[in-house]
């Protein structure tokens, strides 16, 4: 009778300890899965996180507004400067174009140029680039007028805003903005060459403009 009892008593605490084993094996688990689950989490952030800024360095902080044009010597056959108009892109954050952070870039068949950035005209808007030009010239943004004289002594770009609501240095989006490259007279294309503009800004793509110098039998030159 004792013996019975005894085993019974025995096979209690055979069945306690493998409950207790049970829910350790069942913590444990538990805690793991957690784990796993952090780390995956964390890693699917990270990769959104990676994408995201992928896509943001290879999106185009800006696009062209409208056609580009320029002004052109009939006389000489040859483009004096021209306009690109801009502004950020759909969904695209402000984009900061001043010396510090923009570079503008330009080259042709037999011409590079790796900085022609001479600044913003940011105190105020201009309708047209006649008028930025002459108050890039009384700012000392430029030593000539580019149709003056001899011109300039260096091919230059500037920028200009046609719409600018925070009076700012800050292309923002609704605003609109323009880059004007002015040729020194040897450097100024002709017809049939090919003049190419690039706008580096510090996160995004660069802005690239091609275009192909028509015939120029009048001042104003539709580039396209």
């Amino acid at each position: 009778m004792k013996s019975k009892q005894r085993q019974k008593f025995r096979r209690g605490v055979i069945g306690i300890e493998s409950a207790i084993v049970l829910i350790a094996f069942v913590m444990v688990a538990a805690a793991l899965s957690f784990v796993i689950l952090n780390m995956g989490f964390s890693t699917t952030q990270k990769a959104k996180t990676t994408i995201s800024s992928g896509l943001d360095e290879a999106s185009s902080a800006m696009e062209i507004t409208g056609g580009v044009t320029g002004h052109g010597n009939v006389t000489q056959n040859r483009l004096t400067y021209y306009a690109v108009p801009i502004k950020v892109s759909p969904g695209g954050q402000s984009v900061n174009i001043e010396t510090e952070n923009t570079a503008i870039r330009y080259y042709s068949k037999n011409l590079v140029l790796e900085s022609t950035y001479k600044g913003i005209l940011s105190n105020g808007t201009y309708s047209n680039s006649t008028a930025a030009i002459v108050a890039a010239k009384n700012a000392g943004m430029i030593n000539q007028l580019p149709w003056a004289g001899s011109g300039l002594n260096e091919t230059s770009a500037l920028v200009y805003f046609t719409v600018n609501k925070n009076d700012n240095s800050i292309l923002d989006l609704g605003e609109n903005a323009v880059v004007l490259v002015m040729f020194k007279n040897a450097d100024r294309p002709t017809s049939l060459d090919t003049i190419n503009t690039e706008v580096i800004v510090p996160t995004g793509a660069l802005l690239s403009v091609k275009r192909m110098v028509p015939s120029i039998s009048d001042a104003v030159v539709e580039l396209g």
